[in-house]
């Protein structure tokens, strides 16, 4: 049986897809988000505890977007007692030369002066010497940026699913995957297990799950599918803190040789220091591929660079955990942010957010949604961002 009408159908409720009905619901419109497993799920790209925010890009629109996001974690913080930022600082560190899935350190550099942002050159010296590093090479250079945290990505999907929840114009509903969408003039129809649902203006965010959703308007991103291998490692000294911190490698052989960690912090097993590899062994065809078990061969690159490069941690992980993540084979791994293709019909009423690594914008990204679904526009300049038609294949 047909159900209500909506103002805006919000398709995907991981942390974007809440972020953007929060701030629908601050405006008053009639929204419903559709989960097709449950909220705070470990399936999507949303799964694990914790994420960075930091600032340095090699972009200077990508630093732009960090400096822009920070003043709406400020206001969601406001919304909640738990700390959902720890501000502890980014370190970038590793071969000059290098230029990794995170981007390049000198052109990192060169962004960050260009929009004024503090940070502090490093040798490989000093690496060592403030931040517990070792046996780093001579050549190695880095930046430390004070403005980095580590999220507390979990309880920030929580505060903002509670806000939805309080929210007299947000409907929320879970196990409600999409099978069909049917254009009804101006209109959508959506149609799910749990029943249909008639919307004016789609919103279609459900992170690496994005082709399954719009093989239904008859068109896909080509996209290649990570499953990241996450690991804990037990802190023997129990003084010794880390900032977040990425290094840039070359690989060594086929496989990866860049990997990324955080601190330990209160709300994800406080005695350990996460460390993961920043690359996967055998990238996804699909996300149905996608298993909750790490690759063992990542985990162990893992712990043979925490043996060689750290102090102060056991090397061996004592937990684990993975996360799914889809990276388009186009546009060089970054967020798409655009309407869907003009020849899809009733385009222009269709707002969709694929691909990427953007947990550290998320409260911002649901505003740049909510503007341009309700809008047809966005302040926030998308224009690197927009999909085009060499990003599409039409079905």
């Amino acid at each position: 049986m047909t159900q209500e009408n909506y103002d805006v159908i919000v398709i995907g409720g991981g942390a974007i897809g809440l972020a953007t009905a929060y701030h629908l619901g601050k405006r008053n419109a009639k929204t419903l988000v559709l989960e097709q497993f449950t909220f705070v799920n470990q399936l999507g790209s949303s799964a694990g505890v914790s994420r960075q925010f930091r600032i340095p890009y090699p972009q200077e629109y990508m630093v732009q977007m960090a400096l822009d996001a920070e003043p709406y974690w400020d206001e969601l913080q406001k919304q909640t007692d738990t700390q959902l930022l720890d501000k502890v600082g980014t370190l970038w560190f590793g071969d000059p030369n290098v230029h990794s899935t995170e981007g390049n350190i000198a052109e990192a550099e060169q962004a960050l002066k260009a929009l004024n942002v503090p940070y502090t050159t490093l040798t490989s010296k000093e690496i060592e010497e403030k931040y517990h590093f070792r046996n780093l090479p001579e050549t190695y250079t880095g930046l430390f940026q004070p403005d980095g945290a580590s999220i507390n990505f979990k309880a920030t999907i929580e505060t903002l699913l509670d806000l939805c929840k309080k929210s007299e114009t947000v409907d929320l509903e879970e196990n409600s995957p999409v099978l069909k969408i049917e254009q009804m003039g101006d209109l959508f129809e959506i149609i799910t297990p749990n029943g249909s649902y008639i919307t004016k203006k789609l919103a279609i965010i459900p992170g690496p799950y994005i082709n399954s959703v719009i093989n239904l308007l008859d068109f896909k991103i080509e996209a290649t599918y990570w499953n990241m291998s996450s690991a804990y490692f037990k802190k023997t000294d129990p003084n010794i803190q880390y900032p977040t911190w990425f290094v840039f490698q070359n690989a060594i052989g086929e496989n990866g040789n860049q990997f990324y960690g955080f601190p330990s912090v209160d709300w994800d097993h406080p005695e350990y220091i996460r460390v993961a590899p920043d690359f996967v062994i055998t990238p996804l065809e699909e996300p149905s591929d996608r298993t909750l078990i790490p690759n063992q061969q990542e985990l162990e690159y893992t712990s043979e660079w925490i043996k060689n490069h750290m102090t102060g941690l056991n090397t061996e992980p004592e937990y684990t955990s993975t996360c799914l993540i889809a990276l388009s084979k186009i546009a060089n791994k970054e967020l798409l942010i655009d309407f869907a293709p003009n020849y899809v019909p009733n385009h222009k009423n269709i707002v969709l957010y694929a691909t990427g690594w953007a947990a550290k914008f998320t409260p911002f990204l649901g505003k740049v949604m909510t503007d341009l679904v309700l809008d047809g526009h966005t302040n926030f300049d998308i224009t690197p961002f927009q999909l085009g038609r060499k990003y599409f294949k039409a079905l």
